[in-house]
């Protein structure tokens, strides 16, 4: 048995520091094998040895670079990922993941590190060092020559560059996007370098008006909606001037009214007496909107998953169970509706074997069901 070789086995008999020596080993005969710096990262990884781990799962994606080989890329990245997930880089480990999705959509354990450093950056201030990104798409890192590297441990985890400035948007180049819920509408306004000390944002129950100077430039940038499709809350919408945009969560008047565009024509009342709660305009016509069908295989008929979510959402959940079913019982009941629907969706019509939180990847159609590799799905009679 080779060097590698006694490296995975005691890797996977959960003896890291005699992986560390074995995976050492065998990177002296072979210095530009990939797999053997990704496996010694792992090691280190486990045996909480995060800086040494980060700098082998650098050295991987290097190697992997010069080598040019797409699978040797994504699976280097992806420990790269969970390396700085570790050493508390968490917008970095975000940044890195997004490559690995690029590389390969299908990866089974990328899904639950995005879960993770989701979490992880939720809880985090806004001026919290680890929500910047500060890590290269490839690292710059000298390769191994012919000769025998020195192992990770004895290397020093070098201190992470400075953030490069943020460059400001011009006025003619800022666009915005919004989406919705039943309780909100998020409007986003992509825009870098807006200086937070300038910048006026003001919500009104029927408009919202965003203003301020482009940073190196004599010139302004000024929005304003109004009348807004619906009316707003203002004592609890919120916004937030971040480095690259400004976010903007309108909680609105009457949950559950459906928004087809942010402004509207319609006439607002001058006196709060005459004032209809909900606007004419959504008054109009037929609003009991049908909830939408979607494809299934299920021999009693299309299911309404909005309904199955709402419904859930009601009951209590304990947490008893190991604890990878405490971390799915927590990431659902943390999620958002249409996050549950999707999990409920996916994780059903797959037989367990998909679980998916994005609804507009899997609303529309049937989730087939995706075994681990070695095993086959079947399928029962009823």
């Amino acid at each position: 048995m080779d060097q590698a070789a006694r490296g995975a086995a005691a890797l996977s008999a959960n003896k890291y520091d005699e992986a560390i020596q074995h995976y050492t080993s065998a990177i002296a005969s072979n210095p530009k094998a990939v797999q053997y710096y990704v496996q010694r990262s792992a090691a280190y990884q486990r045996s909480s040895k995060y800086a040494e781990a980060l700098v082998d799962a650098e050295l991987a994606v290097a190697l992997a670079h010069d080598r040019a080989r797409r699978e040797l890329i994504k699976d280097a990245q992806l420990r790269r990922g969970i390396a700085l997930y570790f050493n508390e880089r968490y917008a970095d480990a975000e940044h890195i993941f997004a490559i690995v999705k690029k590389l390969d959509e299908k990866e089974k354990t990328l899904q639950i590190w995005t879960m993770k450093v989701a979490a992880k950056l939720k809880d985090l201030p806004e001026d919290d060092e680890r929500r910047k990104v500060t890590v290269e798409d490839v690292p710059v890192v000298e390769l191994p020559s012919g000769q025998t590297p020195a192992p990770a441990a004895s290397v020093k985890s070098a201190t992470p560059p400075a953030p490069k400035p943020v460059v400001p948007t011009p006025a003619d180049k800022i666009k915005h996007d919004w989406y919705q819920d039943n309780e909100k509408v998020v409007f986003t306004l992509m825009a870098k370098g807006v200086p937070k000390d300038k910048a006026t944002v003001d919500i009104d129950q029927d408009s919202l008006s965003i203003s301020f100077p482009i940073v190196g430039s004599t010139s302004d940038y000024s929005l304003t909606l109004d009348p807004l499709y619906a009316s707003v809350d203002p004592a609890t919408s919120t916004y937030q001037v971040k480095s690259t945009k400004i976010e903007v969560v309108l909680k609105k008047a009457v949950p559950g009214v459906k928004w087809h565009t942010l402004e509207s024509d319609r006439k607002i009342e001058s006196s709060s007496e005459n004032a209809t709660t909900i606007p004419s305009h959504i008054l109009q016509g037929n609003t009991a909107e049908a909830a939408p069908a979607y494809p299934t295989s299920s021999k009693t008929g299309a299911k309404n998953w909005d309904k199955l979510a709402d419904a859930d959402l009601g009951e209590e959940d304990d947490m008893d169970g190991d604890q990878t079913s405490q971390f799915f019982k927590k990431l659902y009941k943390g999620a958002g509706s249409d996050a549950q629907r999707a999990m409920m969706k996916s994780y059903q019509e797959s037989g367990g074997t998909v679980l998916s939180t994005d609804w507009s990847q899997v609303g529309d159609k049937y989730v087939k069901p995706e075994p681990p590799e070695g095993m086959e799905a079947k399928t029962y009679d009823s």
